[in-house]
């Protein structure tokens, strides 16, 4: 069943979105040089690797200097890759990734191999379930890259500190994976944003 809205959200979504890709696609090629759309080789279900779409908002081969982003303000990102960031705009490419059955709009959101390697084989029962556009974690940790600004390592930080408790709050929600709460993070994603 949730397949089923994985699916009819993604296609509604692109539809009802697609003029807001196409400012978005001249907005990002104006400003800086690059592809429009970045991809980036996460883990997905089934410690099965795929490739995640956003739009870019971080200059050229910025991923060299680091996985993380660090403050509102990192360096890397380019002008409009800050307020496309800032409302979460870059993931919206990623509802091709749920049409394509990769991802679920609901979900433990995908790691890059690096830190999955960091995981316990209890915490790689996440992996079970599809990744997705937004979960509990996500909300919680809305102002990630600003917590992880006030860190004298914010690598160490992440992974000793945020990406546990993401983890642990993922668990919470494949134990009680259902349609309400399915809505439910849904629901409370665009309240965050708003």
């Amino acid at each position: 069943m949730i397949r089923f809205f994985d699916i009819f959200l993604s296609i509604i979504g692109l539809v009802l979105l697609s003029p807001v890709f196409i400012l978005i696609c001249i907005w990002v090629k104006l400003d800086s040089k690059g592809a429009v759309f970045y991809k980036q080789i996460r883990v997905g279900r089934n410690n099965v690797d795929f490739e995640l779409i956003k739009f870019r908002t971080m200059q050229k081969n910025s991923e060299q200097k680091g996985l993380l982003t660090i403050g509102e303000r990192d360096s890397r990102i380019t002008k409009s890759g800050f307020y496309i960031r800032k409302y979460k705009i870059d993931e919206l490419p990623q509802l091709i990734n749920v049409l394509k059955g990769e991802m679920s709009i609901v979900g433990p959101r995908p790691e890059v191999r690096k830190y999955v390697n960091y995981y316990t084989d209890e915490q790689k029962k996440i992996l079970f379930v599809k990744p997705g556009i937004t979960d509990v974690a996500s909300i919680k940790y809305s102002n990630e890259n600003e917590i992880l600004k006030k860190h004298n390592d914010p690598e160490k930080a992440y992974i000793e500190i945020i990406m546990l408790d993401k983890i642990q709050l993922n668990m919470k929600y494949i134990s009680n994976y259902s349609i309400s709460n399915y809505f439910k993070i849904i629901f409370l994603t665009i309240k965050c944003l708003f």
